[in-house]
């Protein structure tokens, strides 16, 4: 079908008759740091494909996970919501009458309009292909009910914890992979090799029309487990332990060089997607961005996060709302679209990335949603609009809350135990977080203190108890 579109939401407008509006691929990766990769300062770690990518595009230096863990993030992901008003706010397990775990997680709930069904209604072929964590198998948030025509790969995230699991998903129907055992730490059959070979199957058999495939792979998230080809790459590069065990993990002989292969591996397959891309005449006509769900792990599952400055430097880790827990890598690029080489320090989160894709696929960005396209950010053109804030709440780990105002941050933690008090850094001059400057502002902090307290609903999620809006006396 030949059109002229519209960039309608972002006042931009394509007086070329383009045909077809861009594919778009989102690449969401799992617990990947600010600092694992080469474009953002590593240096133990080759992702020559990425920091080509980011070369080609733009990076993002202020760039934010919507939650410091899985499952909340991807939810705000797909609807545009903050974690203030989104359904799903921290890892829930399902169970069974018999109080059993069963196979998922919370699911979304029924009737739920996420990026992909508003993405099918503009005309595009819709998959996903990775860790899905949002609704079990029969549940609610199946992704088939969610928007997704296509769907492969793990429903569940405790079954994502293994690289050779017994059994994927495709479209809701079980798939089971003969030669994986349960517990092994290596098997016939690797997931991110199924998970590279279904997605260039789908890029090959929807070349012809428009498509919106969603990505999550579960790179680098432990268990640390790679093919022993992927292994080569890194053996006796450094000094190692071996890794026993623990918290259900497996073991691994050489953890370090297992992590700084499972990223070089992920980094590798990005190119090769990429190249496929341009081999079927789409480069051009694809908008390819890449993130991560969340901060690098803790070191947990022989990873060693430490040793390879995973956060790059900033304080936290996944699970906090400090910036090492959220600020996260964001590469997008669209060759004649996105200038070569940019960089951007505008403050965005994922759930910012439902209207800017849906933008980008010349639609218009529905109401009541929390995130803000920053298309015009991406293509150097139209007025930017700012969030007036960026805002945080997490059940897990205490209890957290998290506002950011322009380089402004506050932190509340330990709100199960009923902490009130609110630490406030400038971000402009302490990225690490290291100065509590509460006293010398009041005036922010009384702006962060209402923004706590008003910037949400009501959830079973987080029953700990809030501030008071009402400024306190200095």
């Amino acid at each position: 079908m030949s059109a002229v579109w519209c960039l309608a939401a972002s006042g931009l407008q394509r007086s070329e008759d383009v045909g077809r509006p861009p594919n778009v691929v989102l690449i969401l990766v799992d617990d990947l740091g600010y600092g694992e990769l080469g474009c953002y300062g590593q240096s133990k770690i080759r992702t020559p494909n990425l920091d080509r990518m980011a070369a080609e595009g733009i990076r993002f230096t202020r760039h934010y996970a919507s939650a410091p863990v899985c499952a909340p993030t991807r939810a705000m992901l797909l609807t545009g919501l903050h974690s203030g008003h989104s359904p799903i706010r921290d890892n829930g397990e399902e169970r069974d009458l018999e109080g059993r775990l069963i196979e998922g997680q919370r699911p979304l709930p029924e009737g739920t309009v996420t990026i992909g069904a508003r993405m099918q209604e503009l005309g595009y072929a819709t998959g996903i292909i990775g860790k899905w964590g949002n609704g079990g198998p029969g549940s609610t948030g199946e992704p088939g009910r969610m928007g997704f025509g296509f769907s492969y790969g793990y429903l569940c995230q405790r079954q994502a914890h293994n690289f050779y699991p017994t059994h994927m998903w495709r479209d809701g129907v079980r798939e089971d992979l003969e030669g994986n055992r349960q517990g092994n730490l290596t098997g016939a059959h690797y997931a991110q090799d199924l998970f590279i070979r279904e997605t260039l199957a789908f890029v090959d058999r929807n070349r012809e029309r428009p498509f919106f495939l969603y990505l999550p792979y579960t790179i680098p998230h432990v268990a640390l487990q790679t093919t022993a080809e992927d292994l080569v790459a890194y053996a006796g590069a450094f000094e190692e332990t071996p890794y026993e065990g623990d918290r259900g993990y497996l073991k691994h002989p050489t953890p370090r060089a297992a992590y700084a292969a499972m990223i070089t591996r992920l980094d590798h397959d990005v190119g090769v997607l990429l190249d496929r891309l341009k081999a079927l005449g789409l480069d051009e006509e694809t908008l390819v961005v890449f993130t991560s769900d969340n901060g690098p792990t803790h070191d947990v599952g022989g990873a060693d996060t430490v040793f390879f400055e995973s956060t790059g430097g900033l304080r936290g880790r996944k699970g906090s709302v400090w910036e090492g827990g959220i600020r996260v890598p964001l590469i997008a690029r669209w060759p004649g679209r996105i200038d070569a080489g940019r960089e951007s320090g505008h403050a965005c989160a994922t759930h910012d990335l439902y209207p800017t894709i849906i933008e980008a696929g010349m639609g218009v960005a529905p109401d009541g949603i929390d995130g803000v396209s920053f298309l015009p950010t991406l293509l150097g053109k139209g007025e930017q609009r700012e969030p007036a804030h960026l805002y945080w709440e997490f059940p897990g780990y205490g209890g957290q809350q998290a506002v950011l105002i322009g380089d402004w941050k506050g932190v509340r933690r330990e709100m199960g135990k009923g902490n009130a008090e609110i630490e406030l850094f400038d971000l402009s001059k302490d990225e690490r977080e290291t100065t509590d400057v509460a006293r010398e502002h009041p005036e922010i902090l009384d702006r962060i203190r209402g923004i706590m307290q008003t910037d949400r609903t009501a959830s079973e999620a987080f029953p700990m108890p809030l501030l008071d809006a009402t400024p306190r006396k200095q």
